[in-house]
């Protein structure tokens, strides 16, 4: 492929341009048709830069521009807070990507020095795909644990419209199948170029993958009424209610009004996290249950709920030091039965900078910077990931948000569950960002074959299988819930098995094939 001239003379906007039309492939667009080809002129882009300094420049302005877009929905979470200005969240994401911007700065230097062959007139050629696919995968993985981690918006998501293509996560883990959609974007653009052979190879691939994904209608064996069920629930309260004095009572009232009522079968229901505003747990100094006595607030719910059903909610747990003062808060799921009784509980373990905690507090309180969740105290992390039993129906894993993105660190792998229950809010972040969310948890499900049961305040909630398919869903901005058959979980994945080793032992095979190539291509 080789870029028209007028573009070819101007790579930096060019890169920008690229950058955003790969990220056109997440959702809510799932451009994934558009964002291959930007991604193989933007290889084309990389291949051709004069040395390895122009390499590096067109990687950071592409990742720039491609993040700065796919995380866009940033900006609303700075409506919900006064201790900023709201116009600094259209900054941020830009400020961001700054950050995120290293990482395919990186791939692109890699590619262009390891995979290009340097001689005049030498076009890309599979090593350098080869090459440029490894140094992507590696860098994703880089970003998805480098200061804390951040890995929103992989490369892989956008095949979550062709669900086939999806599922080889189940095989490869994300982070590697986002260094292969890079191997895929190269085919195309060693096609451009008459060089038919890897394309010839990888295009039925592609297509016999999605063509795997394709669902054949099939009769249903008839439901077991007396089988286990679960119920997500959607109250839509959105965070700006949030100051009102009533909302912990209205969001309480709106959550019950949509738990349904027992049947012949025990329920699980799940509600979303922060559901509850009351502190239920007993043992806090007395001052403390201003807004309502927790056996009562557990008494309400219990009501609710059949003689084997189970409700877990998000809400929030307290310990104190000796003088009753707080020594911590943490974000919590509760395991609730009919009895009232708190049968477990589990704290939020990988928590949101800027967002649960403020880092560099003493540094950046002084220059008026503040968590954009209310509230002037650090929630403190739990001890990662755990699996709860919950009688009458296995053993669940439990992640709060946006511990469902990061990829190989959501199981236990001691007490592998049957099924993750993922509750988050989701209101602060537009149109695009509960859309990315949920296409994350999709992504998880299919990883470890476990079923994945989201439930959000405003959406979008849904119960998704182990195959990543979603059964049952509650749209955004909608008052409601949904309710199926407790979905059943897959064996272990290769990937549940071998964890990140299966990511880097691909990374490696796809350099060392790349080294190979480019040696016969000198």
């Amino acid at each position: 492929m080789t870029l028209p001239a007028p573009l070819a003379r101007r790579p930096a906007i060019v890169s920008l341009l690229l950058g955003a039309a790969a990220a056109l492939g997440f959702a809510p667009l799932e451009a994934w048709w558009l964002a291959l080809p930007a991604l193989a002129a933007w290889l084309a882009l990389v291949h051709d830069a004069p040395d390895v300094r122009a390499a590096l420049w067109r990687g950071w302005l592409f990742g720039w521009a491609h993040f700065t877009l796919a995380n866009s929905w940033i900006q609303r979470a700075f409506t919900y807070q006064e201790a900023m200005p709201a116009w600094l969240g259209y900054v941020a994401p830009a400020l961001l990507s700054l950050y995120l911007a290293i990482f395919p700065m990186m791939a692109a230097g890699l590619a262009w020095r390891w995979g290009r062959v340097h001689r005049a007139g030498a076009g890309p050629g599979l090593g350098f795909v080869l090459m440029a696919g490894a140094a992507w995968l590696l860098t994703e993985w880089l970003r998805g644990w480098a200061l804390t981690g951040y890995p929103w918006a992989p490369l892989s998501l956008m095949w979550l419209p062709l669900i086939g293509v999806a599922r080889a996560a189940a095989w490869t883990g994300t982070y590697a199948l986002s260094g292969l959609t890079v191997v895929v974007a190269g085919a195309l653009l060693l096609l451009a170029q008459g060089r038919w052979r890897m394309g010839a190879v990888v295009a039925p691939l592609l297509a016999a993958l999605a063509l795997n994904g394709v669902d054949i209608p099939m009769t249903p064996a008839a439901p077991d009424p007396a089988a286990p069920r679960v119920r997500i629930v959607q109250p839509n309260l959105d965070e700006e209610v949030r100051p009102t004095p009533d909302y912990p009572e209205r969001n309480l009232r709106a959550a019950l009004a949509q738990s349904g009522t027992a049947g012949a079968a025990p329920r699980l229901i799940l509600w979303p996290e922060g559901a509850l505003r009351f502190l239920i747990e007993e043992g806090y100094p007395p001052g403390y249950y201003w807004r309502g006595d927790p056996v009562t607030i557990r008494r309400r719910i219990a009501a609710a709920l059949g003689p084997r059903d189970l409700l877990l909610t998000g809400g929030s747990a307290a310990s104190f030091r000796a003088d009753g003062e707080i020594a911590s808060v943490t974000n919590s799921i509760f395991v609730l039965d009919a009895a009232g009784r708190i049968r477990g509980r589990y704290d939020k373990a990988h928590l949101v900078p800027w967002g649960e905690y403020l880092p560099w507090r003493t540094l950046l309180t002084p220059l008026g910077f503040a968590r954009l969740v209310p509230g002037a105290i650090d929630f403190a992390p739990g001890p990662g990931p755990r699996t709860l039993p919950l009688p009458g129906f296995g053993n669940a894993g439990m992640l709060i948000c946006y511990e469902v993105i990061f990829s190989g660190q959501i199981v236990d792998p001691r007490h592998r569950p049957a099924f993750i229950f993922n509750p988050s809010n989701d209101a602060w972040y537009g149109r695009a960002g509960p859309a990315q969310h949920l296409g994350m948890a999709r992504l998880r499900a299919i990883e470890e074959g476990l079923p994945i049961l989201r439930a959000t305040p405003t959406g979008i909630s849904a119960i998704v299988d182990a195959q990543g398919r979603v059964l049952a869903r509650v749209a955004a901005g909608r008052t409601g819930a949904a309710e199926v058959a407790l979905p059943a979980p897959a064996a272990p994945t290769p990937f549940a098995r071998a964890g990140h080793w299966l990511t880097l032992l691909i990374g490696a095979a796809l350099a060392l094939a790349a080294v190979a190539f480019r040696r016969r291509d000198r």
